[in-house]
C-alpha cells in the first residue's frame, strides 16, 4: 500500500512538474510575442525575479517599446524596424529598434537598455551635482540602470516630433544600502503650432498624472518647460509635456505605478496626432522650416541633454543608440528670422513663452 501511495504521489508530482513546465513554455511564448526581441536579463531570470521591481520595470520598458514600435509600423506599412540587440561587456545590453526613410517617418527610434556595473567617478560626480550624496567604495559605485527612450522624426512638417523616456536607477553604496530613483517624461516638438493637438497631447498626459496625484501634472509640466530650454537661443525645444527626475518618494511601488501610467500614455497622446496629419500637403518652404527647427533640436540634445551627456560618459555605452535621437537631416542657416505674423513666428512665440494648454 505504501509503495502504491508513493507511486501515486510521484505520478502527481511528475504531472504537476510537466504542467508547470508547459505553463512556463506558454508564458515564454507569450512574452516573446509581446516584445520586439528577447529581454536583456533573459526570460528565465525575469520569471525567477518576477516580484522584484527591477524585473517588473524591465518588463514595462520592453512592453512600451513593442507597443510604440507596432503603433508606428501600422502607420508606415512600407517601412520596417531594424531590431538590433547589443551587449555591453561591462554588464547588460539593450535592444535598439530604428525605422529610417519611411513614407511617414524619416527616422523613428525606440531603444531599451538594461545596464549594470560600476559607475565612474565622473558619472557619479554628475549625480552628486544634482544633490545625490553617494558613498563610494574604493572610488567605485555598483549600479543598475534601465530605461526606454524614443525619438520620432516624421517627414511631414505638420506632424510633430515626439520624444519620451522612462528610466529606473539603483546604486549600491559602500555600506550596502541601496539608493534608487525614477526619471522620465514625454514631450512634443511641433514645426507648426496646432492648438487642438497641443491640448490633446497635454490632456492625455495630465490624465495619466491625475490618477496618482493632482499636483503632479502642473509640477512636471513646469519642470519640462524649464528643462528643455535652449539657453543660448532663449527658447524651448518644443511645447513641452511632462518631465521629472530623481523621484524616490512616496514609495518605490507608488512611483513605479505612476511611471507605468505615463508609459501607457505615450501611444494615445501621440499616435492620433500622426494619423490626423501624416497625409497633409506641405510646401518646400514648410519643409525648410522643419529642417531649421530640427537644427535647434540637435543643439539642445548635444549641448544640454542630461541623458546624452550621461550616456557619453558611461564606459561601454553604445554611441549609435545614444545619438539615435538626432534627425536624419537638419539645417542651420545664418541669421534666419521668419517674417512677423507668419505661422513660423507663431510657433517661436510659444517656444519663448510657454502656455498652459489644459485650462
Amino acid at each position: 500500500g505504501a509503495l502504491g501511495g508513493l507511486g501515486l504521489a510521484l505520478g502527481l508530482w511528475r504531472r504537476h512538474t510537466a504542467l508547470a513546465a508547459s505553463r512556463e513554455d506558454e508564458e515564454d511564448k507569450e512574452l516573446r510575442q509581446r516584445f520586439m526581441a528577447p529581454p536583456v536579463s533573459g526570460l528565465r531570470e525575469l520569471r525567477r525575479r518576477r516580484r522584484e521591481l527591477r524585473s517588473r520595470m524591465e518588463v514595462l520598458i520592453m512592453e512600451t517599446q513593442a507597443e510604440m514600435c507596432r503603433a508606428l509600423a501600422a502607420l508606415d506599412p512600407g517601412a520596417s524596424f531594424s531590431v538590433d540587440t547589443w551587449e555591453r561587456k561591462e554588464g547588460g545590453g539593450g535592444i535598439s529598434c530604428v525605422l529610417q526613410d519611411g513614407e511617414v517617418f524619416e527616422k523613428a527610434g525606440v531603444n531599451v537598455s538594461v545596464v549594470s556595473g560600476l559607475l565612474t567617478e565622473e558619472a557619479a560626480r554628475q549625480m552628486r551635482s544634482r544633490g545625490k550624496s553617494l558613498k563610494a567604495k574604493d572610488g567605485k559605485l555598483p549600479f543598475c540602470a534601465m530605461g526606454v527612450s524614443s525619438v520620432i522624426h516624421p517627414k511631414n512638417p505638420h506632424v510633430p516630433t515626439m520624444h519620451f523616456n522612462y528610466r529606473y536607477f539603483e546604486i549600491e553604496e559602500a555600506d550596502g544600502t541601496k539608493q534608487w530613483w525614477f526619471g522620465g517624461g514625454t514631450d512634443l516638438t511641433p514645426t507648426y503650432l496646432n492648438e487642438e493637438d497641443a491640448v490633446h497631447f497635454h490632456k492625455t498626459l495630465k490624465e495619466a498624472c491625475d490618477k496618482h496625484d493632482l499636483k503632479l501634472y502642473p509640477k512636471y509640466k513646469k519642470w519640462c518647460d524649464d528643462y528643455f530650454y535652449i539657453k543660448h537661443r532663449g527658447e524651448r525645444r518644443g511645447i513641452g509635456g511632462i518631465f521629472f527626475d530623481d523621484v524616490d518618494s512616496p514609495s518605490k511601488e507608488e512611483v513605479f505605478q505612476f511611471v507605468k501610467s505615463c508609459a501607457k500614455a505615450v501611444v494615445p497622446c501621440y499616435i492620433p496626432i500622426v494619423k490626423k496629419h501624416c497625409h497633409d500637403s506641405f510646401t518646400p518652404e514648410e519643409k525648410l522650416w522643419q529642417q531649421l527647427r530640427r537644427g535647434r533640436y540637435v543643439e539642445f540634445n548635444l549641448v544640454y541633454d542630461r541623458g546624452t551627456k550621461f550616456g557619453l560618459l558611461t564606459p561601454g555605452s553604445r554611441i549609435e543608440s545614444i545619438l539615435m535621437s538626432l534627425p536624419l537631416t537638419a539645417r542651420w542657416e545664418y541669421m534666419h528670422i521668419p517674417p512677423e505674423s507668419s505661422k513660423e513666428a507663431e510657433i517661436l512665440e510659444v517656444l519663448r513663452n510657454p502656455k498652459d494648454w489644459v485650462h
